[in-house]
């Protein structure tokens, strides 16, 4: 045996032997393997720091009154009645009819605003412009702002579906009452003054009519 030969064995051996040393360290795949772990799932879970409440409070309705009182209780029985009922819109709704209608009265001009109020409001509004107007009294005024608009109260009439809600304002205008002969008689054209009233607002939730109408004045 020449010595080519015996190097060639030796060297196969050696093969051999490092082969089934790595088997035995390495182990061997046989067979289904699973698939590497993701490292998403092998990453320590982080806490959220809130968790959120199915059926919590309705902020539309919690914003303007408290949770659980009878406003909060009457303004979510408006919303079962007439699911798209919202308190934000109709306070927006109602900061324009505030300055539409207190104008129209100035102004003794009430056809504008006869879709928005009741028989008795209507009523009252043209006695009080007739009465001026018999006295030869016009009314200057200019609306300036609203100060302040807040919800005050509602209520819910669950047999026949009507609703009510209590708007309190705190308006800023300007007014003056002049006589035939045009002279001040009473305010400045110059002063602001603020003006605070509480109307009511009425309407059956579910109605054709979308129009709200007011149904009561106070301050």
């Amino acid at each position: 045996m020449n010595s080519s030969l015996i190097q060639l064995l030796v060297l196969a051996g050696i093969a051999i032997f490092l082969i089934l040393k790595l088997r035995s360290v390495l182990g061997t795949r046989d067979g289904f393997e699973k698939p590497p772990v993701p490292l998403d799932d092998v990453r320590p879970r982080v806490k959220r720091d809130f968790e959120v409440i199915e059926g919590g409070p309705d902020r539309d309705i919690t914003d303007h009154v408290a949770d659980g009182s009878e406003a909060a209780k009457a303004l979510a029985a408006m919303k079962v009645a007439e699911p798209g009922f919202s308190v934000n819109t109709f306070l927006q709704g109602a900061r324009g009819a505030y300055e539409m209608i207190l104008m129209s009265f100035e102004r003794g001009d009430l056809d504008p605003i006869r879709p928005f109020l009741d028989d008795e409001i209507e009523a009252a509004f043209a006695q009080a412009i007739n009465a001026r107007e018999a006295e030869g009294l016009t009314v200057e005024a200019t609306f300036v702002g609203l100060r302040e608009l807040a919800l005050q109260n509602a209520t819910f009439n669950r047999d026949t579906n009507r609703a009510e809600i209590s708007v309190r304002y705190v308006g800023e205008l300007t007014s003056v009452i002049r006589n035939k002969a045009g002279e001040v008689v009473e305010g400045n054209p110059k002063e602001i003054k603020r003006q605070r009233d509480v109307w009511t607002y009425a309407r059956v939730m579910g109605s054709s009519d979308p129009n709200w109408q007011l149904v009561a004045t106070g301050d």
